[in-house]
């Protein structure tokens, strides 16, 4: 009987062994992976637009068409805000793909 007890428990701490190598094995991927893997660029795709007038800022043409910075930043990624001139395209709706 001694023998079983001995045999159960061997397998059981072999178990035991492969469970924490396996879960170590997942940790460490995860953190290659977030490590190494590439950021996606998102493409802003633009719905509509509005040709800046004399006096628009950016601010005030998110505030005019209920935008968050964020989002205004994203759908114009090559806008200079310091540098907007009268009759400039500006795109205020769209989506990132």
């Amino acid at each position: 009987m001694a023998k079983s007890n001995s045999n159960v428990a061997m397998y059981l701490n072999l178990l035991l062994l492969l469970s924490l190598l396996l879960i170590l094995n997942m940790a460490e991927s995860r953190l290659y992976l977030t490590r190494h893997a590439k950021a996606r660029t998102l493409t802003p795709t633009c719905v509509s637009i509005y040709g800046a007038e004399e006096g628009d800022t950016c601010f005030g043409i998110t505030q005019a068409f209920n935008l968050t910075s964020d989002f205004f930043n994203q759908i114009n990624p090559n806008l200079n805000c310091n540098q907007m001139f009268v009759g400039q395209w500006i795109c205020v709706d769209g989506f990132l793909s």
